[in-house]
């Protein structure tokens, strides 16, 4: 990555105009290693496992249960996105954050596959900790599936750190078998 990749991204707050293209973003991934889990009386251990052929996950589109998630009026929630040169969306973040413990979660993020390894997932979290700085956060929280190594390895690069493991989350689900993993960072 050079530093004119950065240049060639505009970031902004979205607006109801990019909920379509937010919508139709390819969040898909392939990758040749997961996280496998083994859960002990007193915890949990993560190894990371090779994979042969490598897998590509296709997230379901969420089934509309009526509740209209963020109309982007909740002074406690936010959407970000990134666009690309040529105006295409290229990612999008949306957080939200909760004063009784200090949170903030990132509720989803999403970059485009032809946008990957150019600084977008990163410069998108940075959005994500302004904002979380502004609400006096403690600290960013998020959940990971076990199987996307490539967001796993982003996160921590970013200083996510592990601190927790749900084996039942994804169950009855199209991602059934998965695990769900938790990462935390504190908000600088």
């Amino acid at each position: 990555m050079t530093a004119a990749d950065d240049t060639a991204y505009r970031y902004r707050t979205a607006v109801p105009e990019d909920a379509e293209a937010i919508e139709a973003l390819d969040g898909s991934f392939t990758t040749g290693t997961v996280f496998r889990a083994t859960v002990a009386e007193d915890g949990f251990a993560l190894r990371e496992t090779a994979v042969d052929p490598p897998l590509t996950k296709v997230f379901p589109e969420d089934e509309d249960d009526g509740d209209d998630e963020d109309d982007g009026d909740d002074a406690d929630s936010r959407t970000f996105v990134a666009h690309g040169a040529a105006g295409d969306l290229a990612g999008f973040v949306a957080v939200s954050y909760s004063g009784w413990n200090r949170r903030l979660t990132v509720e989803d993020i999403e970059i485009a596959p032809e946008h990957r390894g150019r600084g977008v997932g990163r410069a998108l979290t940075g959005l994500a900790v302004e904002f979380a700085r502004e609400r006096g956060a403690g600290h960013l929280w998020l959940e990971v599936t076990n199987i996307n190594a490539p967001a796993i390895h982003a996160y921590r690069r970013m200083g996510f750190a592990f601190c927790g493991l749900d084996t039942t989350l994804y169950d009855g689900t199209p991602s059934e078998g998965e695990q769900a993993l938790y990462m935390s960072m504190p908000c600088p």
